[in-house]
């Protein structure tokens, strides 16, 4: 296909075939917030343990990017698809029928490797199929609201299995969709692979996963308990083994992160915002469940069901930002999408435990016009700001900077929400000491206790969660406002001097 060609019809049907991986990967990083509960009671987590069943999964999508999107670029983009369809069907069984913590965790971050495959491929199989840039761009909008329109109905979808069947149900959706893909992909999506790739460098491939995993278990360590030797540690290992890779790819003739694609600066900004902005979202989204299953005391099915106008938003205002940014420059769109998030998690502040349902509402779907404007505009100024035989690399550093932000978020705000929660509780007398910890754990302390002390105690802890909420909506404002900074005045000047 020349640069000037159009897409056909095999480009759009491909494009269908390659929503369905995308989708899934976002329903699965979302499902387990509404099983969350309900895993707890089948399998006993402790809080450590809860957290890194959350986080898992995340973590190692995010750690194995960079190497499976060079390595699509090496073996070919299609066939790395398909060796990973086959290993997120096999690992979504298994992860169903964990039967205990420790077994969830291993088998959830099996998962997250096999996921990693599905990114990259599927973004960078788009930059190959689609070479007309505004069909790219419309393109990659589709594959942007379909994995932010995921990410909102993940807990929709999880609710209504969770209504009728065991926690584990939600690792099945995983089946269909990569038998679906297994089929379709052969005839519908080309194979592409750099001809000029060279060997993977199976000493960066560890380096770069020593660095992305101690860095992050880290930061979630110090987040959580506060400055301690450990943590402290592991950051710097982490970033011992960033410095070390970072060494070892300027002495490769094929590293597996070619560094002069940062000095696109349009590249190097969008990726800092697409990160920054992730972690709010991923530290809100698991208190804005909490909040409906366990404040409001909303079903499974009935919580989901309260979150898809969120998923309708970012859906259509993926859509609706590649017209805008013909009209707009692209970075003008990113920041005003990223101040209209800022402005829905300035709602988040004032969501009280009592009658807040309507605010918290309208902030979760103000937020995610914001997240959807970003997923469709960002990713595609990230893929289409290098060559195509770089493109598996762009798209899994896009891809592990998103991830990477929502999994931070997910430990750094989740933990900040959990600090709040259990500085401000006021438990009345003869409750648990546990109660303290979590909500979750307050709402078990209750089944024990008489009526009037149960009540005393699931009404402060109403209060205490709504805190921790509130404290989150603070800071995501606090890192979406940084965000669209960054949009209104370096991203816009970059790409100023890029087309200059």
């Amino acid at each position: 296909m020349s640069s000037n060609a159009k897409a056909g019809s095999r480009e759009w049907l491909g494009l269908a075939v390659l929503a369905l991986p995308t989708l899934l990967i976002s329903l699965d990083q979302s499902v387990l917030y509404l099983a969350l509960p309900h895993l707890a009671e089948g399998l006993r987590p402790t809080g450590t343990q809860t957290l890194w069943i959350m986080d898992v999964y995340g973590f190692l999508i995010a750690g194995f990017l960079i190497t499976m999107g060079t390595l699509g670029d090496r073996i070919g983009r299609r066939k790395l698809l398909l060796i990973g369809a086959v290993a997120v069907g096999v690992t979504s069984v298994a992860a169903a029928y964990a039967n205990s913590a420790e077994a969830l965790i291993v088998t959830r971050g099996l998962l997250g490797i096999a996921a990693s495959t599905l990114m990259p491929s599927t973004l960078a199989l788009i930059s190959t199929m689609f070479q007309d840039p505004y069909q790219r761009g419309r393109a990659i909008a589709v594959w942007a609201g379909c994995f932010m329109g995921g990410t909102a109905l993940g807990p929709v979808v999880g609710g209504m299995m969770l209504e009728y069947f065991w926690w584990g149900s939600v690792f099945l959706l995983g089946v269909p969709v990569m038998i679906v893909l297994l089929i379709m992909a052969p005839t519908l999506l080309p194979e592409y692979k750099n001809p000029e790739a060279g060997r993977i460098d199976l000493p960066s491939v560890a380096l770069s996963l020593i660095a992305i995993l101690s860095v992050i278990h880290g930061l979630k360590e110090l987040a959580r308990h506060g400055l301690a030797p450990v943590p402290a540690v592991a950051i710097l290992i982490g970033v011992a083994a960033g410095t070390a890779f970072v060494k070892r790819q300027r002495t490769l003739t094929a590293p597996l992160l070619d560094l002069s694609l940062f000095k696109v600066g349009a590249f190097t900004a969008s990726l800092l915002i697409l990160m920054v902005s992730m972690l709010g979202t991923g530290g809100g989204y698991l208190f804005i469940t909490g909040f409906l299953q366990m404040v409001e005391g909303f079903s499974p099915m009935k919580a989901g069901l309260w979150m898809a106008p969120a998923a309708l938003a970012s859906i259509l205002a993926a859509q609706v930002a590649p017209v805008l940014a013909k009209r707009y420059s692209p970075s003008t769109v990113i920041g005003v999408g990223l101040l209209i998030g800022t402005l829905g998690y300035l709602l988040l502040t004032l969501v009280d435990p009592v009658g807040g349902l309507p605010l918290l509402m309208a902030g979760f779907v103000t937020i995610f016009i914001g997240v959807g404007t970003l997923g469709a505009l960002g990713t595609g100024l990230v893929v289409g700001s290098v060559p195509p035989e770089r493109a598996g690399s762009a798209a899994g550093l896009s891809s592990i900077c998103g991830d990477l932000g929502s999994a931070l978020g997910i430990a750094t705000l989740g933990s900040l929400g959990t600090a709040v929660y259990r500085d401000t509780i006021d438990a009345p007398q003869g409750t648990p000491a546990t109660a303290a910890n979590s909500m979750e754990d307050a709402i078990r302390s209750a089944n024990d206790l008489s009526a009037p002390t149960a009540e005393a105690l699931l009404t402060a802890a109403r209060e205490a969660f709504t805190s921790g909420l509130n404290a989150i909506g603070v800071a995501s404002a606090a890192v979406t406002a940084i965000s669209a900074a960054i949009a209104l005045t370096a991203l816009r000047k970059k790409r100023e001097n890029a087309t200059a």
